[in-house]
Parts: structure tokens; C-alpha cells; sequence
């Protein structure tokens, strides 16, 4: 009879049951064979269970063995089956005498000494583990701690294979107060960055601030050195703290992606990605051989900076119109389709022209230049932005002279009062956490205008000839500016804010305001 040890994988972000099945063969030839459409570190398993095992004074099997990975359908891959593999082997070779291996799930990768080597993904496959009735779930040391982050199951951190050994077999959990000592404490340091900093950008900053209560994407065009980067780095400064569900979503998506530091537990920080313009489709969107997250969803509920975004090739530009709209990317593969979240705040910047000092005296760009570089970015992925802001000059003699800028505490408490207004709106609503994310229906109900406020918007739209996306978030940025102030009612002033929100029109190159 085949001896069975729970183990688990991941496909996307969400972790699923494997059942490694162990047994042997009398009177063939010693060898370990390996089967359940596993990939090569799967198949490489073999050696490093038998090192191994001899390193740690376990006897190899003499006969012929045979260990299958259920559902042998779907393919795995990665080296933390090693772990169960070697236990199931022990327990069907009768070198080891587990009880109750039926509560247990096993994750680990083995080196050759015996070690249990860290491994990716264990958020989500703990949580899969929890899902599927695991009372008990043994995981490399390493992983402890973001695996102690899932609740409802006990983790057992293991350093080795004998400490595995051992627990099961005499039920010795290895002393959480002991390991807590060892692990290096986390050094709490403050952000550096604050919007403080920020000198003669109050108009910008505000327009800022309006999208980060929303949620809404921010395209700010201005001379190279007017702060477009320094205020980019500073908006998850504003943004309101994650909540678990968030934590637990950026989490997994950083564990399968192998970007979690060693003894590293839930993240707090909301992620702020900034790829290079040279970024490939792939490395943005996410793909591979295996179809793994990109930036989009790297900086699920946080920011995606571009920076130079007319420098981005416009494939990779246009790319962006399905996380945009959806929120999620879903990537195909022959061996698999895997689909990610991407709610991100995308933030970019771009120069005004090629030479990036229009409409000044130093501007040296034709108009067919000016018009050539700006038509980079398509109408869609334009309209796609909700606030459009010039960002002006700036005379370093004249800084000292500008009133204190707002810090980032006090327009982070602004953002919050706003949110938390979004959050009582939206609690009826499953996957609605803030004004962006409001569908057609819902503008209908809570975007209501009065005929002169319905007529200022109607006159800006027969001039700009905006389509109805672009209305709709119009809308919704409006409903955020009435938040911020804490009334309910869309005014005439909220319309009129965030039409003024949108320098850059897709018709021409001109700027506009609404007065």
C-alpha cells in the first residue's frame, strides 16, 4: 500500500492540494522515478532526496521507487515537493513511524546536507493548506513567519530534515519563543519622503490629492526638473493604510514573484513600482514560460509610476488598457492561463515635447515634432487618465519664499476622511472599495447633478468632443471632490475642479481651462 503526504502548489495566486503517493517495487532496478507532469527541478528531486537522505544516515531504498504527484493532470513545478517526497519515502520504507498524516501538509525544497532551503508562494499555498481542513502545515524556517501570518492553521518551521523527522514523530514542536529570538527585528524607520519637500506645486499637489482619495490615474506633463518624480515618489506617502485583505493580496503576489525578504511577514507598505521605459511586455504585463505577475500587478494596491511615458513603445502602452479598465491581467500560456489583480494607481509623466521645454523660449521642437511625440500616447490609454496636470516651472531662488506645503500626514488624513466615506458608500458592494472603481450604474445613483452643474459639463464635452468613458470619469472624479469636502451633493465647484484637471487635450496640443 502507497503511503500519501499532503503537500500543495500554486497557480496564480491561489494555492491547491497535491497528494504525493510513495511505493516500491521489488526486484527492479534502484531508481527513483518521479511522475505527475512535473517540471525539471521537479524531476531533479530524485538526486537531491538521495544525498540527502544518506547525509542524514537514512538507508536508500534497494528496489525500484515510484512517487506520483495527484492530480497527475495538472502541471507542477518548483522544489518544495522535496520535503514531502523524502517523508512519504521514510514512511513507506517503515524508517520513520508518523501518526496522523492525514492533518498534515509539508512544503520544503531539501539541499544535499539535509537542509530545508526556503521556498516561494508559501502565503498563498498556507492559506490553500487552511482552505482544504490542514490542522498542521510544516514549512522551511525561513518561511515562518509570512507563513504565521495565516490564521486558523498551526505552522510548524522546520530547519532541517531530521527537525521534520522529529515533530512528526514525536510531536516535538520546536520552541517558537527560541526562533522569535533569532529572527532579526524589523527596524521601524520613517519615511523619508514627505510632500513637504514640495515647493511651488500647490495647484498640482491638490490634483494629487484629489486622485489619491479616488483612486483615479494621474498624467502630469511638465519641463525636465519641475518635480514630476519627486511627486511621484511621495503619493503612497498619502495613500490610506492597507487592510488585511490588501496585505494578504500584495503578499502572495510578491511570494510567488520570490520578492519577500527572508523572515518577512504580512506587508504594510503600500508597493510603489517604477519600471524603466525599456520595460518589455512581459516584465509589465506579466508573462513567461509560466505566466508570472508583471509591474501591474506588482503594484496591486499601490502605485505604477511611469516615468517618460511617451518613451514607452506604444505596444506596451496599449497593453495597458485591460488592467486599466478591469483592474486584473489574465495571461495565457500552453501551460496554463493565470489571472492576477491589478487595482494600481497609475501615476506617469512625460516631457511636453522631444527637447521637453515647450511652450518657452527654449523649446526647439517643430509643431510637427510637438504633435508627432505626443500622439506616442493613443486616445484610449488618454482617456483611460483621469487628471491630465501641467506641471509649471519652478525658480529655485523664489522657493524660500513659498508658503509651507501641506505634509503628507495631514493630506493623508484628508485622503482617509474621503475614503472612509467611499467604504460606507460602497459596503454593500463586493469588489467596490473606492470612487474609480464605480460602475455605470452606480455613477447613475451617486453622481446625481443639478441642471446648471449638468450644463457647465455638457458645454465642456461639445468643445473637447469627449466620449462617454471619459463623462464617466469626469464623474467620478467629481464625486470625489465632493467627498473631500464632506458633502454629498455634486456642486457646480467639483465640476468645474476637475475640468481643470485635464490639461492635455487628445484633439490638439494646446492646453485649456474651464473658467
Amino acid at each position: 500500500m502507497a503511503t500519501v503526504v499532503k503537500s500543495m502548489s500554486v497557480q496564480g495566486i491561489d494555492g491547491f492540494a497535491i497528494e504525493v503517493e510513495a511505493t516500491t517495487i521489488k526486484g527492479q532496478q534502484q531508481i527513483i522515478s518521479i511522475i505527475g507532469l512535473g517540471d525539471q527541478a521537479v524531476k531533479e528531486a530524485g538526486e537531491r532526496i538521495q544525498a540527502a537522505l544518506e547525509f542524514c544516515g537514512y538507508s536508500i531504498p534497494k528496489d525500484k521507487v515510484i512517487i506520483s504527484l495527484a492530480p497527475g493532470n495538472r502541471r507542477k513545478r518548483g522544489s518544495h515537493y522535496d520535503l514531502p517526497m523524502t517523508i512519504a519515502l521514510l514512511q513507506q520504507t517503515d524508517q520513520i513511524c508518523a501518526k496522523n498524516m492525514e492533518q498534515y501538509a509539508l512544503i520544503g525544497e531539501l539541499s544535499l546536507n539535509g537542509r530545508v532551503r526556503p521556498c516561494n508562494g508559501i502565503l498563498p499555498m498556507v492559506t490553500a493548506a487552511r482552505q482544504c481542513g490542514v490542522k498542521k502545515i510544516i514549512v522551511p524556517y525561513e518561511n515562518w513567519k509570512e507563513a504565521e501570518s495565516v490564521t486558523g492553521i498551526e505552522v510548524v518551521g522546520v530547519e532541517t530534515l531530521r527537525e521534520a523527522v522529529q515533530f512528526l514523530e514525536e510531536k516535538k514542536v520546536p520552541s517558537k519563543e527560541k526562533r522569535a529570538s533569532n529572527v532579526p527585528k524589523a527596524k521601524v524607520v520613517q519615511d523619508m519622503l514627505d510632500f513637504t519637500d514640495v515647493k511651488g506645486q500647490q495647484e498640482l499637489i491638490d490634483a494629487i490629492a484629489l486622485g489619491a482619495a479616488g483612486g483615479h490615474n494621474v498624467l502630469m506633463i511638465g519641463e525636465p526638473g519641475c518635480g514630476k518624480t519627486m511627486i511621484a515618489e511621495r503619493i503612497p506617502t498619502i495613500l490610506p493604510q492597507m487592510t488585511e485583505k490588501e496585505s494578504l493580496e500584495v503578499t502572495k503576489i510578491h511570494s510567488i514573484s520570490g520578492l519577500l525578504p527572508e523572515n518577512h511577514g504580512l506587508m504594510i507598505k503600500r508597493p510603489f513600482r517604477a519600471p524603466h521605459h525599456n520595460v518589455s511586455l512581459n516584465a509589465l504585463i506579466g508573462g513567461g514560460s509560466f505566466a508570472q505577475p508583471g509591474e501591474v500587478s506588482l503594484s496591486h494596491n499601490g502605485v505604477l509610476f511611469l516615468d517618460e511615458l511617451a518613451e514607452f513603445s506604444k505596444s506596451t502602452l496599449d497593453a495597458l488598457r485591460q488592467p486599466l479598465e478591469n483592474r486584473k491581467v489574465t495571461i495565457s500560456r500552453v501551460n496554463g492561463t493565470n489571472t492576477y489583480p491589478a487595482n494600481f494607481m497609475l501615476v506617469a509623466a512625460m516631457n511636453p515635447c522631444p527637447c521637453g521645454y515647450y511652450p518657452s523660449s527654449r523649446c526647439r521642437c517643430t509643431d510637427y515634432e510637438i504633435i508627432h511625440y505626443r500622439g506616442k500616447i493613443s486616445g484610449p490609454i488618454l482617456e483611460r487618465i483621469d487628471i491630465q496636470k501641467n506641471v509649471k516651472h519652478v525658480d529655485y531662488f523664489q522657493l524660500s519664499e513659498e508658503t509651507r506645503t501641506q505634509s503628507s500626514q495631514e493630506l493623508r488624513e484628508k485622503v482617509e476622511n474621503a475614503r472612509k466615506i467611499q467604504q460606507e458608500r460602497f459596503k454593500e458592494e463586493a469588489y467596490v472599495n473606492c470612487n474609480a472603481q464605480m460602475t455605470t450604474s452606480m455613477i447613475q445613483k451617486f453622481c446625481k447633478l443639478d441642471d446648471e452643474t449638468t450644463q457647465t459639463l455638457k458645454n465642456a464635452s461639445e468643445k473637447y468632443g469627449y466620449s462617454a468613458r471619459v463623462i464617466h470619469k469626469l464623474l467620478r472624479l467629481a464625486r470625489t471632490a465632493a467627498d473631500l469636502r464632506g458633502v454629498e451633493t455634486i456642486g457646480k465647484e467639483d465640476v468645474v475642479l476637475v475640468l481643470n484637471c485635464r490639461d492635455l487635450d487628445k484633439n490638439n496640443s494646446e492646453m485649456y481651462a474651464i473658467k
